[in-house]
């Protein structure tokens, strides 16, 4: 048995949700079916995730929220309208909302079940549209499916008490429809993914159910070797390995949450990128192991809105503690970082930029100068990351070579390069503004050039 997610654009509209409902007909080896909330319709429109997020704030604001409680409701009930669905399921819908703006729990609780809204609202109608189309098919909120999670708002992470429960959704009748993006704690409290948790929901149930195939049908035809908008008709990628993906997804991929992946990794269930609107294509592969080694290569990844924290101190490697204490003062400011770089007397640490205000900046320098006693301290904004990734660069002469001559053919300098801390990828840093034409660069060496 397979289990299908299918993302935001999916189930956009009735067309979209006719097209899913499509695609399950054909292969009834699709028993369980995960899907996200509406997404844009159009280029200009507002995802639904986004309108209940816009609500429950006007809502804690106490400013006006009745517009966008009528925009939500007009969405929902021309996909049900359109679909010829019973009027009742958009009732339903509209006292889910309003019971989650007047319960008395915290606001980020009141934020959680409002921002769900939109994955428990998709599932209940493409499980109804699957009925009417004489499939037999039930809609199963994730407290029943046994989505157990830690009481994380916003940020939740499954418990390993959920994969045993989950198991037993094998034993229903017919096709189970689960939402995807949120779960429940022990004590009953709904608390969702970080954004994009659809595909972690897809995942959780594939290891769950132990399914044969995890299929994410998005609206690509394939995972490209790198960023379509920056690089016209770019080669699409066949298949990848569940680290390459990691590290792709991780570093600017738009296909997966870079978190999706790892429950269906851990139980060695391989993954299909599919098109919902091209569902005949092959698509892209994930998988434990690939055989082909010959092109180690498969994808150059790119991120912006990257920040660098340089430190520099003489003898700073003889100072017990001193890395950990730097990264102190950042966790006492909420801060994560992403990477850390060093050398002997120097350490850089990469963070995004949209964890700094003004203030928090200036507060998290101050402290590093009276606690630390740097020689230097800066904080530098606007730089960008580009990963290339494949399995097996670490053992391919010449790949870092490549890298650097193309970026010196493209005038980009290098500000930062860092090999060696993963196996299958090698990061560098450069100014945000140079970013294109790094890319384009490195997409000519290495996908249209002979590869040695």
């Amino acid at each position: 048995m397979k289990v299908a997610k299918f993302g935001g654009s999916s189930v956009a509209n009735a067309t979209q949700i006719k097209k899913v409902c499509d695609i399950i007909r054909t292969d009834l080896d699709r028993k369980f079916v995960v899907v996200s909330a509406p997404g844009k319709r159009f280029k200009d429109d507002i995802k639904m995730t986004d309108l209940l997020i816009n609500l429950g704030e006007a809502y804690l604001s106490e400013t006006d929220y009745e517009s966008t409680l009528i925009h939500i409701e007009k969405r929902f009930a021309e996909i049900i309208q359109d679909l010829t669905l019973p009027m009742s399921l958009l009732e339903d819908i509209r006292q889910t909302i309003l019971k989650a703006l007047h319960s008395d729990v915290p606001d980020n609780m009141k934020m959680d079940a409002l921002k769900s809204i939109g994955e428990d609202s998709s599932a209940k109608i493409v499980s109804a549209y699957l009925t009417e189309t004489d499939l037999t098919s039930h809609y199963v909120n994730p407290k029943d499916a046994g989505i157990i999670v830690s009481d994380e708002p916003g940020n939740a992470q499954i418990l390993p008490e959920s994969f045993e429960k989950l198991y037993l959704l094998r034993e229903r009748e017919g096709i189970i429809v689960i939402p995807g993006f949120f779960g429940y704690t022990i004590d009953n409290k709904l608390v969702t993914f970080s954004r994009g948790g659809s595909d972690i929901t897809g995942s959780i149930i594939a290891a769950g159910v132990k399914a044969a195939l995890y299929e994410n049908f998005t609206d690509v035809d394939s995972v490209y070797t790198v960023n379509p908008t920056i690089v016209d008709q770019p080669k699409e990628i066949k298949t990848l390995t569940y680290k390459e993906m990691r590290e792709l997804s991780y570093a600017g991929f738009s296909v997966f949450h870079d978190e999706a992946l790892i429950p269906a990794f851990k139980q060695g269930i391989p993954v299909a990128i599919k098109n919902t609107n091209n569902p005949h294509l092959p698509g892209t592969f994930v998988i434990a192991k690939k055989e082909d080694k010959d092109k180690c290569v498969v994808g150059i990844a790119s991120d912006s809105g990257f920040s660098t924290l340089y430190v520099s101190k003489y003898l700073m490697n003889r100072e017990l503690g001193f890395g950990r204490k730097l990264l102190e003062i950042l966790e006492d400011e909420s801060i994560s970082f992403e990477h850390a770089p060093s050398g002997i007397d120097d350490l850089s640490v990469i963070i995004r930029e949209r964890q700094f205000t003004p203030a928090k900046e200036a507060k998290v320098i101050e402290r590093i100068k009276n606690e630390l006693h740097p020689d230097t301290v800066s904080l530098q904004h606007g730089l960008a990351l580009i990963m290339i990734v494949g399995e097996g660069m670490m053992n391919t002469i010449g790949i870092a070579q490549k890298a650097s001559t193309a970026l010196t053919s493209a005038n980009v300098n290098i500000k930062m390069i860092n090999q060696g801390s993963s196996d299958v990828s090698m990061m560098f840093g450069i100014d945000a503004d140079d970013l294109k034409p790094a890319i384009r660069s490195l997409y000519q060496v290495f996908f249209e050039e002979q590869q040695n």
